[in-house]
């Protein structure tokens, strides 16, 4: 059985391309089959796993889902990349953009990314795809074929306050589009355990949603360590692999797994 997961929320910069791949690479390091998917028209996945010119591949996400637009044959393998931790990668690009405008005009439009998870799933036990930081036609699409969505949200007032929104839509599309999705939890990312102010957004977050969403035991700590791993195409577990970031993801993975026994 193959778990999707999609790890989204509507704000950038709240470390949803870090979560992806930390979360994936640990799930790979206990022997999970694991595919990644870029379905962010930033590429920030693909270049963060190390593949530095996500625009200037031949094959992305954006190319197969043309393809599956047009009733293209498309073979389980194609475009997929390999990381040298373990797990595949489906990169995404700049010309994500252009096919969420053309998606408007599609039959089924929400459903696309299904078909393509259809082709691939059965060779994968877990499957992440990162959304990109709107709810458009695409992330709509991602919502459409997962089982769950993972949210990670800065410890901030602001970013807080935008998940009602994220929250209304995830209902939106389980109600009209994919009956089985559920909200995997709520984490908190970049997390400055030494104020206060983490520990108030932390409370109110249990305020508001704890009541019907779930919020991860585990939070991700703040971490110059952290930010640099994307210039360096490797993982937490590579560049820090004694850092407590690493350590973070490590406990949030079990905690992943533990959902999926």
């Amino acid at each position: 059985m193959c778990k999707i997961i999609a790890i989204a929320n509507q704000k950038g910069g709240v470390g949803k391309t870090t979560t992806t791949s930390n979360l994936g690479i640990g799930l790979a390091k206990q022997g999970k089959k694991v595919l990644l998917i870029d379905a962010d028209a930033q590429g920030s996945l693909t270049a963060s796993l190390g593949f530095t010119e996500p625009d200037s591949l031949e094959v992305t996400l954006a190319t197969i889902m043309g393809g599956l637009i047009n009733d293209e044959e498309v073979e389980p393998g194609e475009g997929i990349l390999h990381h040298e931790e373990g797990i595949d990668l489906m990169p995404g690009n700049i010309e994500l953009s252009g096919l969420e405008v053309s998606l408007v005009n599609v039959m089924s439009r929400e459903t696309v990314l299904r078909s393509y998870i259809e082709i691939v799933r059965e060779s994968y036990d877990y499957i992440l795809i990162d959304c990109m930081p709107s709810l458009g036609m695409i992330t709509i699409n991602a919502f459409a074929c997962a089982d769950s969505i993972l949210i990670p949200v800065q410890a901030a007032y602001l970013p807080v306050k935008g998940l009602q929104q994220l929250i209304k839509t995830v209902g939106k599309v389980k109600r009209q589009i994919n009956p089985k999705l559920e909200i995997e939890g709520i984490l908190l990312t970049m997390v400055d355990s030494r104020t206060n102010y983490a520990k108030d957004i932390s409370s109110m977050l249990k305020e508001a949603y704890g009541s019907r969403v779930r919020i991860f035991a585990n939070i991700i700590p703040i971490s110059v360590r952290a930010a640099e791993i994307s210039a360096e195409g490797v993982s937490i577990y590579k560049h820090d692999p004694k850092g407590k970031v690493a350590s973070a993801y490590d406990s949030l993975t079990k905690e992943v797994l533990a959902d999926g026994q």
